[in-house]
């Protein structure tokens, strides 16, 4: 069959692999930016917007990881956190391009992941922390503020815990 008779530019193996998710991540990505691009055009640091009763949209940059996290240290934990996300990205990345489309929770997990990774390197690259804006709490207990990314990231996580206790495949 000639190129042009192909349905796709993508190899046939990559579609039957858990990679096929690949839109998703790269869609996630860019919404992650966007949304903090949005935020950084448009509040200035520490700036507040009540959207319900429980939400509001902030400002704030963090500069460790997940609950600020080594966000008091000189600067290293930048380019440390940095490595971590990349390595962390390749590897799901080699493990879904491994991965039966069939897995579709755990594989859609490691997508998910890997948009959140990559969303929150990209910040931690340009501007040396990352833009957090989605906060939500009750009464006066405030979850810590994240984003896009990093709802990627814990959503994805559930999304392999759950494939864990629920999947059907045989033991090998």
């Amino acid at each position: 069959m000639s190129a042009a008779g192909n349905k796709s530019s993508i190899p046939q193996q990559w579609q039957q692999s858990g990679w096929h998710w690949w839109w998703l991540v790269a869609l996630l990505i860019v919404a992650d930016q966007f949304s903090k691009w949005l935020i950084l055009e448009n509040m200035p640091l520490y700036s507040r917007i009540n959207v319900l009763p429980f939400f509001d949209l902030v400002y704030v940059r963090n500069y460790g990881a997940a609950f600020s996290f080594l966000s008091d240290q000189s600067g290293w934990q930048r380019w440390f956190f940095t490595a971590i996300a990349v390595v962390i990205s390749v590897v799901l990345i080699v493990m879904l391009r491994r991965q039966p489309k069939s897995m579709k929770a755990a594989n859609l997990g490691f997508g998910l992941i890997v948009a959140g990774a990559i969303g929150n390197v990209i910040d931690r690259i340009n501007y040396g922390y990352v833009v957090d804006f989605l906060d939500v709490y009750v009464g006066t207990y405030h979850w810590p503020a994240f984003n896009v990314a990093d709802s990627c990231i814990v959503i994805g996580a559930g999304l392999i815990i759950f494939d864990g206790f629920f999947s059907n495949r045989p033991d090998k």
